[in-house]
Order: C-alpha cells, then structure tokens, then sequence
C-alpha cells in the first residue's frame, strides 16, 4: 500500500497524456455560467520491469476565489503477475491527503476463474470489505457466484448471476432482505429488466439502442422516480423525476458532455 500512496505522489513528474474535459449542469437555479461544472482528467502509464503502471487526477475548474475547495482525485495502480496471479494495487486520494487514502487490492485467476477484492484505508490497518467472485460455465449457461462481507458496517450478502444467450437472472440475497432482477434481450436493440425483492418493492429498465454509441435507459419505480438516460457519443443527459403516486412532481436535469484535447 505504502508504494503505491508514495507513487501516485510522485506521478506528476512523469510524461503526460493530453487531458479530458467533461462539462456538465449542475442541479438547482443558478445565474450566467454558474450552473456549469467542468472537470478535468489526466491520466497515463508506463513500466518499471515487471510491473505495469498508471496514473492520473481529475479537478473541479470552476471559477472561484478558493482553490482549496475544489473537488479533485488523484490517483495511483501498479499491476503485476505472481505466480499465475494478476495482482493490482490501486489508491485514490481526495485532495492532497495520501495518508487516508482508499486502496483495492484485486487478485485474478484465470486459470480458476477466481477474483478476491480487498477495500481498505491507508489511514487504518484494517481491511473495510472483502469480496470474490468464482465463476462456473454450466451447460452453455454462466454462472457466477459472488459472496461479500462489508467487515465496516457489519453486512454480508452474496450475489448469484446466471446467464444464457439472451437471458439474465441475477439474484443477491443477505439476511435482511433478498432481490432478483431478470434481464431479457428482446432483439439486438432493446433489452428490458425487471426487479422484486423481499419488501415487495418492484421496479423496471427499459434499454432502447439507438445506433453504435447511442442509447436510451429509462428506469421507473413506482411511487418513487423515473430516471431517463440518453447517451449519445460523448454527449449523456440525465432526467430524474419524482413520483408520487400519479403525480411527477418536478425534474432534474443534468447534461454532460466529454472533450478529448
């Protein structure tokens, strides 16, 4: 952990890619160009023998009088193979403060279709959750189970996915409560999913594609919201709507747009 902290401090001192720009609308009212949020992203990587590794930061460039309070990330993996293991390290650090900074640890086996993924902080010497993941291919049908312990809060479910051709079930169940969620490929531009769980809750995706990059996802929940995504290459827009039985009570939107330099 201590290497990777210690490397993403350093990373400015080595070559960069050009940057990213993505600029979106913040929600609520805001006068002139208040109402937007650009963030800029930088990343990149190299190889130091037999590891592999990459780099980058994200920043909020609003205008304002108080650098300090802009959000901003940087961070830091370093990926190697040990003994038929592909082993990464990962820490991301929000503003300046290394010390506490969140680290994942992944381990993968191909060979045994096996991954193990540990959260932790570099500020405590305990692990906050473990997950793995083992995957099975059955009679032409996948199957993944996925067991997780949130060792911070004290929660533990596991995850089960199955999948065949055009059909997924995904059920994740814990002591508290138990979801399943069946997704269906109708045909090669529309997808639907539907989801229940133990409380009786239900809600339902709709996933409508329009060309190669472009897309439309509607998600409702009754008596609670609709949320529309519509992405089109770099451009995403976002609606969220409020429901209160057959009433929308008002709508946020918010609209992104990515800018390669």
């Amino acid at each position: 952990m201590k290497f990777v902290i210690a490397f993403v401090a350093l990373f400015g001192l080595a070559a960069a890619k050009a940057p990213q720009l993505s600029i979106s609308v913040r929600d609520g009212a805001f006068d002139g160009l208040d109402g937007l949020d650009p963030q800029v992203s930088w990343e990149s990587n190299s190889n130091a023998g037999d590891f592999d590794v990459s780099y980058g930061a994200s920043a909020s460039i609003r205008p304002t009088t108080d650098i300090a309070s802009l959000p901003r990330n940087v961070w830091g993996k370093v990926s190697t193979s040990v003994s038929g293991w592909g082993v990464s390290a990962r820490a991301e650090s929000k503003g300046l403060d290394f010390r506490n900074a969140d680290v994942e640890v992944d381990a993968d086996n191909e060979g045994s279709d096996v991954n193990v993924h540990l959260v932790a902080n570099a500020g405590s010497t305990s692990i906050l959750s473990v997950e793995a993941t083992k995957g099975l291919d059955l009679n032409g049908a996948r199957v993944t189970v996925n067991p997780r312990f949130n060792i911070e809060k004290d929660e533990q479910d596991v995850v089960v996915n199955y999948t065949k051709e055009k059909t997924n079930v995904k059920l994740t169940a814990s002591v508290n409560n138990q979801e399943v969620t069946l997704s269906q490929q109708l045909d090669d531009n529309n997808r639907v999913a539907p989801t229940i769980n133990s409380n009786g809750d239900l809600s339902l995706e709709y996933e409508r594609k329009i060309s190669d990059d472009s897309s439309l996802t509607a998600n409702l929940k009754p008596n609670d919201n609709l949320n529309v995504e519509w992405k089109d290459a770099a451009w995403t827009a976002n609606i969220d709507m409020p429901i209160e039985g057959a009433n929308i009570n008002g709508a946020n939107v918010s609209i992104k747009r990515d800018v390669s330099f």
